[in-house]
């Protein structure tokens, strides 16, 4: 397991998920995702607050921080989202490489935590959300075990079969054999073996 004390690099798991930003098509943006009640476009404009959030989180800048999150919904989704997504991913690298991101304090989606678990958090939401839309979509994801180990970290201290208000769903329990991401993921509340039969039918066209 992961030591939530540790400082990781967020790069490696921006890079996943803008690998499978690129691979989404404009018809696949109603459909459904792991994520309950979201369609593909929910999420993105989810991913597109979030990376606000947590980068704003890093730089300790509560007074830059927008509104509340509100309802994440296709329908105000940036239609330039292929531009923006990858942009403030970038950023949200950048400023997590920062060394006093990780110190003191910090503040996101109204919740107060230690910088040094924050850091893990954002980087949990960039490894989750990539796997949700890159199931939804029908794409492989792949991203570094390094990343995983540092999720993981993480998810087996805040995950529970009770589920974790705000963050995850009641745990799933994997055995250990299982692959470490597919664990992570059942942690979170979501089952690993997830698919979307839509999208599986436009990835084979």
């Amino acid at each position: 397991m992961s030591d939530l004390n540790t400082s990781p690099d967020l790069e490696p798991a921006s890079r996943a998920l803008t690998s499978v930003l690129l691979g989404v098509t404009d018809h696949q943006l109603t459909l459904p995702t792991p994520c309950a009640g979201w369609v593909v476009g929910d999420l993105l404009d989810h991913l597109v607050g979030l990376t606000i959030a947590f980068r704003i989180a890093a730089e300790k800048a509560p007074d830059a921080a927008p509104g509340g999150p509100g309802n994440p919904t296709v329908a105000n989704l940036d239609p330039e989202w292929r531009t923006i997504l990858p942009a403030q991913l970038d950023d949200l690298v950048a400023a997590w490489r920062v060394p006093s991101a990780w110190t003191g304090d910090t503040a996101a989606g109204g919740v107060v935590l230690p910088a040094q678990i924050m850091g893990v958090v954002a980087l949990n939401e960039v490894v989750i959300h990539a796997w949700d839309l890159a199931r939804a979509t029908g794409q492989t994801y792949d991203v570094d075990p390094q990343t995983v180990e540092s999720v993981h970290g993480l998810v087996s201290q805040q995950g529970s079969s009770e589920g974790t208000p705000g963050l995850f769903g009641p745990s799933i329990t994997l055995p250990a054999e299982a692959a470490l991401l597919d664990r992570v993921i059942g942690l979170t509340g979501r089952d690993p073996a997830w698919t979307s039969a839509v999208a599986i039918g436009d990835a084979r066209g």
